[in-house]
C-alpha cells in the first residue's frame, strides 16, 4: 500500500513562494504519473500539474510560468515550486499518484491535502 505526506503548505503574501513536497512510502509501480491538484472552498479538485516517470508534464494554463513540478525517483518524491503567488490559488493541495501497468490505471493514491492561503 502507498502512502503520500505532503509538506510545505501555508501562508504567504501575494507574489511570494511555496513550495510543496509530497513522498510516497511503500513500493510505487515503475509506470506512474505523480501530480498535484487542488480545491478551493466551494468549487471542484482540478489539476494542477502532472508529470510522469518519463519526465512529460502538463500544467493547467492558469500556473503556467508560475508553478514548477519535478520528481526524484530515488526519493519517490515529487515537488510543486510555486512563484508569483495570487489570492486566487488558494486552496488545498492534494498530491497524486497514478500506476499503470499493460496501459491501464491501475491504482490511484491521495495525500491528505497541505493548504495553500495566499494574501492579497
Amino acid at each position: 500500500q502507498v502512502q503520500l505526506v505532503e509538506s510545505g503548505g501555508g501562508l504567504v503574501q501575494a507574489g511570494g513562494s511555496l513550495r510543496l513536497s509530497c513522498a510516497a512510502s511503500g513500493r510505487i509501480l515503475s509506470i506512474n504519473t505523480m501530480g498535484w491538484h487542488r480545491q478551493a472552498p466551494g468549487k471542484q479538485r482540478e489539476l494542477v500539474a502532472t508529470i510522469t516517470s518519463g519526465g512529460k508534464i502538463n500544467y493547467a494554463d492558469s500556473v503556467k510560468g508560475r508553478f514548477t513540478i519535478s520528481r526524484d525517483n530515488a526519493k519517490n518524491t515529487v515537488y510543486l515550486q510555486m512563484n508569483s503567488l495570487k489570492p486566487e490559488d488558494t486552496a488545498v493541495y492534494y498530491c497524486n499518484v497514478q500506476e499503470f501497468a499493460l496501459y491501464l490505471l491501475r491504482n490511484e493514491y491521495w495525500g491528505q491535502g497541505t493548504q495553500v492561503t495566499v494574501s492579497s
